[in-house]
């Protein structure tokens, strides 16, 4: 058995320079179509992405985990392949089928397949900066920012093995890269939607509202008939599949859907609350319940020693969130681009869905990764913003003292 082990972690590391060289191509044929892209940066991600995938397997042989479920169902599934279509979970079952059935792919393979597509969301994430910001902003003592989010270990930790966390992620970068020109990228705008449905069909309806945000009050040059047009594909999709999305919190039959779904996230605060790391949240407010969500834990209350490094993270994402608590933010944001909005908006409205059925410091470290590149877009933008108006000031300030000099020449 150990022998058999051992076999399959070798023949799962003898893969990766074969992933690399096939990274080299697409990232050859991205970098002709994006100049801004660094390959060395991206290779050197690739491989930090991989450790994390090493890290996370490791943890799973002495723990249990979501990744060892995922592949026993799929392995000893005794149906046809499309009998595992659906959404959640039997998605990822219906994903990972053909992998380890046709292609005899071991756990350790398919650890490595998540982790790969896992590395392309960020690389997408990375195109999706870049192109709508082209100013490096330094933070933290000179500390490139884009850097320092591409780097963050919760982020690659958790989108870093089987399950849903690296096809949700690839999903949600795939859709913020589209989104850049949605008329140009439509078919990846419709795979990254589908896709995101699929695995979590409640966070496609934040996306689309988020969307339909950032189309009407953003700073954008889309006419009113393509507005119009993409709202009715919209609400005609959203009614569609309202139960396959009410179904993820048991309201598919529901007639009272506001009074059934508070009682489901009661019921559902007051099971994970009972948890190891449970945060018994009934009496906090809104606003403690989203600041919870986004800051714990916070070295007081870190569960081990994985705690203390999300702790560390947590700290940072706090200075980073206090970077845009100026008063010129609401100037910026009064004539911000759609996407900036739309970024905004699937932020705040996922962070407080999630605060309703979320009472577990583990669950909520893992569900936040979906969405912190959002929020960290908003806040480099608005940074990259600042900044260009800081030079502009400076500018202004310069030719208004050389005609001075001039005038009094």
């Amino acid at each position: 058995m150990e022998y058999q082990l051992i076999f399959r972690i070798l023949e799962a590391l003898m893969l990766i320079p074969f992933l690399f060289e096939v990274n080299q191509k697409i990232l050859a044929y991205l970098h002709s179509k994006f100049h801004f892209l660094p390959k060395v940066k991206m290779n050197w991600l690739f491989f930090y992405h991989i450790g994390f995938g090493i890290i996370y397997y490791v943890y799973t042989l002495s723990h249990r985990s979501d990744s060892k479920a995922y592949f026993s169902r799929a392995d000893n599934f005794e149906g046809s392949w499309f009998q595992l279509f659906g959404t959640e979970t039997t998605f990822i079952d219906f994903f990972s089928y053909p992998f380890i059935n046709y292609f005899e792919f071991s756990f350790e393979l398919m650890m490595l397949l998540f982790t790969w597509i896992g590395y392309w969301g960020f690389v997408l994430g990375f195109l999706f900066f870049k192109e709508n910001i082209n100013v490096k902003v330094r933070v933290f003592k000179k500390v490139d920012l884009l850097t320092l989010v591409l780097f963050f270990p919760n982020m690659h930790f958790w989108s870093a093995s089987l399950g849903k966390g690296a096809l949700i992620f690839f999903g949600l970068m795939l859709f913020a890269f589209s989104l850049n020109k949605p008329r140009a990228r439509i078919l990846g705008l419709l795979f990254s939607s589908l896709l995101v449905f699929a695995i979590r069909p409640h966070m496609f309806l934040l996306l689309c509202a988020g969307g339909l945000y950032g189309l009407y009050f953003g700073k954008n040059i889309i006419a009113l008939r393509y507005k119009v047009l993409l709202t009715s594909i919209v609400m005609v999709g959203i009614l569609i599949l309202k139960d396959q999305i009410l179904s993820v919190v048991n309201l598919g039959d529901s007639t009272t859907l506001v009074a059934d779904f508070m009682q489901f996230s009661d019921n559902r605060s007051q099971n994970l609350s009972e948890a190891n790391s449970g945060v018994n949240m009934a009496g906090y407010s809104l606003l403690e319940k989203v600041l919870t969500f986004w800051f714990r834990p916070l070295f007081l209350d870190a569960p081990g020693f994985l705690g203390i490094i999300v702790s560390i993270e947590n700290l940072i994402y706090l200075l980073l969130f206090g970077k845009i608590f100026r008063l010129n933010f609401f100037k910026f944001w009064k004539n911000a681009p759609s996407h900036v909005k739309t970024c905004l908006m699937i932020f705040l409205s996922t962070s407080v869905a999630m605060t309703f059925i979320m009472s577990n410091l583990g669950i909520m470290i893992r569900q936040k990764t979906m969405i912190m590149y959002f929020m960290f877009f908003v806040i480099y933008y608005f940074l990259a913003y600042d900044k260009s108006e800081e030079v502009k000031r400076r500018l202004h300030i310069l030719n208004s003292s050389k005609s001075r000099k001039i005038v009094t020449t």
